[in-house]
């Protein structure tokens, strides 16, 4: 699976992944209206303002972009049907021929761990059928509880050619509570690193692993060895723009042959009408139009900075 996501990011030139996060006070006000008017305000009602809005950003990114990262718990704050809007952005997005990455953070042992992976990047059967649940084609693990909890995820990649983002150095401002505490000398972060290039090579996809990795744009200097110690996994890069990374920080993410690292963008993208330069020149009523724009802005910035284009 990784293949198919390099592929995607050769092709459109932009190794950027659009965070689809959305909030109800990011969501226009015509589009919370409209979407009310037909279901009231309900749960029901709020799902569907937020497939509305998704399906128009995706409208009008899909072809700049590699692939896009629904976060689950902004779906399932709204009960089931909001896990039914997030399940038709999953299906929409592949429509477009994104991949998709599954914010899931899940983490667990045993039949548990096995069932998540099912759920999110694998088939369940039911009976003589069998069904693909979610159907993400990368979900995001916790990796606290060892090979445990991650080597049900890399059966289910190996049988059904998927990818998972272990998470290593996240770019919340206090994950050095524990990510930072030195173990013999060393960082537990570059212990957990190296525990995801062994596991890779369990998986591999090419010249990379189907075994990626979380680190954030905020902490550089950790990137810079995270990537030395984990050459054949692809690093998901959040906290770029809001979250205070800059494009000059993420040049240690890639490697020397221009791939290696994927940044996300989250409300940066889905909520840019809110904000200057787009909210004077697009506002609310063209919202997507401001999220395409803010996606050209944001290739133009990585690219600039790491690849000098």
């Amino acid at each position: 699976m990784i293949s198919k996501l390099i592929n995607n990011i050769v092709k459109t030139d932009a190794p950027i992944v659009v965070g689809l996060d959305p909030m109800l006070s990011y969501i226009p006000e015509h589009i919370q209206k409209e979407a009310f008017a037909r279901y009231g305000e309900t749960l029901e009602g709020a799902a569907e303002a937020i497939y509305v809005f998704n399906k128009a950003i995706v409208d009008a990114t899909y072809d700049l972009i590699p692939a896009v990262k629904p976060q689950i718990a902004m779906y399932e704050q709204f009960g089931i049907p909001g896990l039914v809007a997030y399940k038709k952005t999953v299906d929409y997005c592949k429509s477009k021929g994104l991949v998709v990455i599954g914010d899931v953070k899940r983490g667990d042992i045993g039949s548990t761990s096995a069932a998540y992976a099912t759920a999110h990047i694998g088939k369940v059967a039911v009976g003589s059928n069998t069904y693909v649940p979610f159907d993400e084609d990368f979900a995001t693990v916790n990796p606290y509880f060892g090979i445990d909890g991650v080597k049900p995820f890399l059966d289910v990649c190996n049988e059904n050619d998927r990818g998972i983002f272990l998470l290593v150095k996240t770019s919340n401002p206090s994950s050095g509570e524990f990510q930072d505490r030195l173990i013999d000398g060393r960082p537990l972060y570059e212990w957990v690193g190296e525990k995801v290039n062994e596991w890779g090579a369990l998986s591999m996809d090419g010249e990379y692993s189907n075994v990626g990795c979380v680190v954030g744009a905020t902490y550089p200097e950790m990137g810079k060895l995270l990537r030395s110690v984990m050459p054949k996994s692809y690093i998901l890069v959040p906290g770029y723009g809001a979250q205070g990374g800059t494009a000059e920080g993420l040049k240690p993410y890639f490697n020397a042959d221009g791939l290696g690292a994927i940044v996300n963008s989250s409300r940066g993208i889905i909520a840019a009408y809110k904000k200057e330069p787009y909210l004077s020149k697009f506002g609310a009523e063209h919202f997507a139009d401001a999220s395409r724009q803010a996606v050209l802005d944001m290739i133009a910035d990585i690219n600039g900075a790491v690849f000098g284009k």
